[in-house]
């Protein structure tokens, strides 16, 4: 009886984790089309806040691609943990060049009064993204809480951010391109700021946010 019960939960295990490989494999491969589509469309039309949207997806794609090595790795206790800890620093710097590059680029737009042309592929990948990402969410988060992943658990939050800076990156778009606020975009690209630095150095220190543990 025993044995079959541990059975089951092996397998039961091994099924989340094929749930969770499916999950980063789709998340790489939406965020690869997502950065390439915003960095194109941003250098078109002069957005800062695109641009740097672009750049996040990048950010993903690390943080993806490190997370399927941990669970390709999930027998392997030392392994997932090293994977872990490498990823977390890997975008963690990633995380602070892109708030330098955000901040540097917002403030000459700002100090020289540059206006974007209006972006409408930029405002439908955004508000496509707004769509995507929280369902993307809970489901990293259901199959984290199932296998007691923490590493997957703070790829799901890093996932909500995404959510957040699209939303962001919708608002400062619509105003330049309904009332011509120049300035909006700009703006939106600096409120990103705090959030990016802030994942970038928990991400340093090797740290997860309180909501990112997961209990066994």
């Amino acid at each position: 009886m025993q044995l079959a019960v541990l059975l089951n939960g092996t397998e039961e295990r091994r099924a989340q984790i094929r749930r969770g490989q499916l999950l980063e494999y789709f998340t790489v491969g939406y965020n690869c089309l997502e950065g390439v589509i915003a960095i194109v469309s941003g250098i078109i039309a002069g957005s800062i806040a695109l641009v740097g949207f672009g750049f996040d997806s990048a950010i993903e794609v690390i943080s993806g691609l490190a997370l399927l090595w941990r669970l390709y790795g999930d027998a392997d206790e030392t392994r997932r943990e090293r994977a872990e800890q490498r990823a977390l620093r890997i975008v963690g710097a990633s995380f602070l060049i892109l708030a330098a590059y955000v901040v540097f680029d917002a403030i000459q737009s700002l100090i020289r009064r540059d206006a974007p042309d209006e972006s409408m592929v930029g405002i439908v990948l955004a508000a496509v993204s707004l769509v995507v990402m929280p369902l993307l969410v809970r489901a990293k988060r259901r199959v984290a809480r199932a296998i007691g992943s923490a590493a997957l658990a703070a790829d799901a939050t890093q996932t909500q951010i995404c959510t957040w800076l699209s939303a962001i990156l919708l608002g400062g778009l619509l105003l330049n391109a309904t009332l011509g606020w120049w300035w909006a975009d700009p703006l939106a690209a600096l409120i990103m700021v705090p959030m990016i630095v802030k994942e970038g150095l928990e991400g340093l220190r090797g740290e997860h946010c309180d909501d990112c543990h997961v209990e066994n």
